[in-house]
């Protein structure tokens, strides 16, 4: 039995209507088709010519677009990559200019440091040390009434005189260390930090560690060691994280280290734990800095001889006195 079909007149206007919008859809949708057809019969040469233009891009361009996106500025610029650690390459590692080391102790530079609280503090002992330098003049005329702790600095300085050389530093350095009691600053005068010249300290056989560096720096130059090779050092002991002063006197071609904790002279590279910050003598008040190197294309990096947060150099800029006692 052959199912029959009944076909009913559609004289709906809302069916003619809808057909005439589905007829007008696929109409539309016809000419993609033939679009299709005509690429499938071209050239290869019509072919090439009917493919959009190409994009060309670069990664930096990509993270710069993605950094503005996500609000980094409309300037943002990053790098893909500067020294890819991934690289393979056979090519000979560039070799660095070794810096040369510097002629001040620990083999270090030097240069002016700027105004503040030590240069006071040092004109004030080069002012008091004029003075006392009268006082020692009229005990070596014996033309008036010599001081007994004047007679007894005098007297150090001509037995360091009567030696040559490392001697001499050996019997500057034990006899002040003798001489003085240690005492800090805060006991003795009440203040924190007070520098005292050598006729003081010895009037008073008191003092702390920069007395018996200036007292001793004042021995040697009395006794004709020359002026230009002593250094009055401020260092940060980073064994016990203190502020300290000692004495460095320039010896064949090297620099000894008279301190008042040590009763034998060492070298200034045996002085590890030491930080030296500032060098003080005639010429004023000098902050040390490390020797830098070259680097390629005409770079060149300055170390400070002390780093950030350990003492008064911080990324090569002078951060100011210590407000801390020497010891």
């Amino acid at each position: 039995m052959v199912p029959r079909l009944n076909l009913r007149k559609l004289r709906s206007p809302a069916f003619i209507a809808g057909f005439i919008i589905l007829s007008a859809s696929i109409c539309a949708a016809s000419p993609l088709a033939a679009d299709e057809v005509v690429v499938a019969n071209a050239t290869r040469a019509d072919r090439e010519a009917m493919r959009p233009p190409a994009t060309f891009f670069t990664i930096n361009a990509v993270l710069a677009k993605l950094d503005r996106e996500r609000g980094r500025g409309p300037n943002a610029v990053r790098f893909a990559a500067l020294n890819p650690s991934n690289l393979a390459t056979d090519a000979p590692p560039s070799q660095r200019e070794a810096p040369q080391p510097g002629n001040e102790p620990f083999g270090l530079f030097t240069f002016r440091a700027p105004e503040g609280v030590l240069w006071r503090k040092w004109r004030g002992v080069e002012a008091e040390m004029v003075k006392e330098q009268a006082v020692l003049d009229r005990c070596r005329a014996g033309t008036g009434n010599c001081p007994s702790y004047a007679a007894q600095f005098l007297r150090l300085i001509s037995a360091v005189k009567s030696k040559s050389h490392r001697a001499m530093l050996d019997e500057a350095n034990r006899g002040i260390n003798m001489a003085i009691r240690y005492v800090n600053d805060f006991v003795q005068h009440g203040e924190v930090d007070r520098w005292s010249t050598p006729l003081a300290t010895f009037a008073a056989a008191r003092g702390d560690c920069e007395d018996y560096a200036i007292a001793k720096y004042v021995a040697l130059r009395e006794a004709g060691f020359p002026e230009s090779d002593l250094r009055l050092m401020l260092v940060r002991d980073r064994a016990v994280r203190q502020d300290h002063a000692v004495l460095a006197a320039r010896h064949d071609d090297g620099w000894l280290i008279l301190d008042n904790r040590r009763t034998e002279l060492m070298a200034d590279f045996e002085a590890s734990s030491y930080m030296p910050l500032f060098a003080i003598n005639h010429r004023g008040v000098q902050l040390f800095a490390a020797p830098f190197a070259r680097r390629p294309q005409f770079e060149t990096e300055a170390a400070p001889a002390a780093a950030a947060g350990d003492g008064e150099v911080g990324n090569g800029v002078w951060m100011g006195p210590t407000t801390a006692p020497l010891n």
